[in-house]
């Protein structure tokens, strides 16, 4: 069976190759120009079924699977849909998965091994269709809906984007992991598949679309607030059309200004003394001698004090300032030697008395506190271990400093 799939796939394949300019033509166009020279390439690819006709009086098409292979391949984000429809896949997951279970408790060890296979694929396909479905959001946000010409339809195809985020949120309730853990049992291989693997896409998924929903609410709003400027230039020179003796009255000579002209900043800079300009100098001089004076000093008093000696302040520093010094050092280790160095490593090789975790920190800060333009000449890779109970959850264990 395995020699005939194999057969016949192959055969496929180098069907499409030898008529790619063909598939390509109508991919593009949409339907199929069927002349006299394509007329036998055109029903052999339909007798496989890579074209399709409706109905008798419609053009031939490509057929869906083929598109969406193609929309894939070409990262054609135009004509891509986002797949809403999950309960049908997990529904399917599920029964497989009992047929397996059933295959494994009869001792039927080939059906169990194809059953595994079917439900691996059916796992991989239902977690990429969740993330193509996610990259395909993303690119339309990213180029704002740029394969649309009018505002109106950006709005159009962004209401439509939020619809297909709810839908699919709605969707991923539908995971029941509960469900699927009890009808893994102690099988190791359903576990994998329904528990672990599908938990983790979820999780990414899930963050992911919550973040997609506020950049659509957030470019909505820019949207419509185009979409109220044009309006209102637009308004104005229908305006200006039909009147055309139209002129604005000038605002200064009225009683009320109107708010529009008021929401600009002023011209007029607040006042402030010049002492920089020599021309100023004596009204300078005049308003430092109108300042109220001190009272003279007792001499007394003067008398009675003691002497003031001026003396070199004694040296200072900050709680701080050594776990700094000692990290500039690193850095500098770091240039001097160009190579990679651990920031624990060198800490161990030098004796510092730092705790590891503040020292860690103050590398961090360090590096996040550089210039931009110093931060380009280094590299900051930071050693993570996941957390041995939570899921998601990572540790920094050390902390390498590179050149570029």
């Amino acid at each position: 069976m395995s020699q005939q799939l194999h057969k016949a796939g192959k055969a496929l394949l180098n069907q499409l190759a030898r008529h790619a300019d063909l598939l390509m033509d109508t991919y593009l166009s949409g339907t199929v120009n069927e002349t006299e020279e394509n007329a036998k390439a055109v029903a052999k690819l339909t007798t496989a079924g890579l074209l399709r006709r409706g109905d008798s009086e419609e053009p031939l098409r490509l057929a869906p699977g083929l598109r969406a292979l193609l929309e894939e391949g070409l990262k054609d984000e135009k004509g891509r849909q986002v797949d809403t429809n999950i309960g049908s896949a997990l529904a399917t997951i599920k029964t497989v998965a009992r047929h397996y279970k059933e295959a494994v408790h009869l001792g039927d060890h080939p059906a169990a091994e194809a059953y595994l296979a079917q439900l691996s694929e059916q796992v991989f396909s239902l977690k990429e269709g969740l993330r193509l479905s996610t990259r395909s959001l993303w690119s339309r946000i990213n180029n704002e809906f740029g394969y649309v010409g009018t505002m109106d339809a950006k709005i159009r195809e962004n209401e439509l984007a939020q619809s297909q985020v709810a839908e699919l949120l709605a969707s991923l309730d539908l995971f029941r992991f509960d469900e699927l853990a009890a009808l893994s049992g102690d099988l190791r291989e359903l576990r994998r598949l329904l528990v672990n693997g599908l938990q983790h896409t979820l999780v990414e998924c899930a963050g992911e679309l919550a973040v997609v929903q506020g950049r659509l609410l957030t470019l909505l709003g820019r949207f419509r607030e185009i979409q109220g400027r044009t309006r209102l230039l637009k308004g104005f020179l229908l305006h200006c059309q039909q009147h055309p003796d139209y002129l604005p009255g000038a605002h200064t000579e009225r009683v009320t200004v109107p708010t529009l002209f008021n929401l600009g900043e002023g011209c007029v800079q607040t006042a402030a003394v010049d002492v920089q300009d020599g021309d100023e100098e004596q009204t300078l001089i005049a308003l430092v001698n109108q300042l109220r004076r001190r009272p003279a000093p007792d001499n007394n008093a003067l008398a009675e004090a003691s002497p003031f000696l001026l003396t070199p302040a004694e040296p200072f520093e900050l709680g701080d300032e050594g776990l700094k010094r000692d990290v500039d050092a690193f850095f500098i280790a770091v240039i001097d030697q160009a190579a990679r160095l651990s920031a624990l490593e060198y800490r161990h090789q030098q004796a510092l008395p730092w705790p590891p975790e503040a020292w860690l920190y103050q590398v961090i800060g360090n590096f996040d506190s550089l210039p931009q333009a110093q931060r380009h000449c280094f590299e900051l890779e930071p050693m993570l271990r996941d957390d041995p109970i939570f899921s998601g959850n990572k540790y920094i264990e050390d902390v390498r400093v590179d050149l570029r």
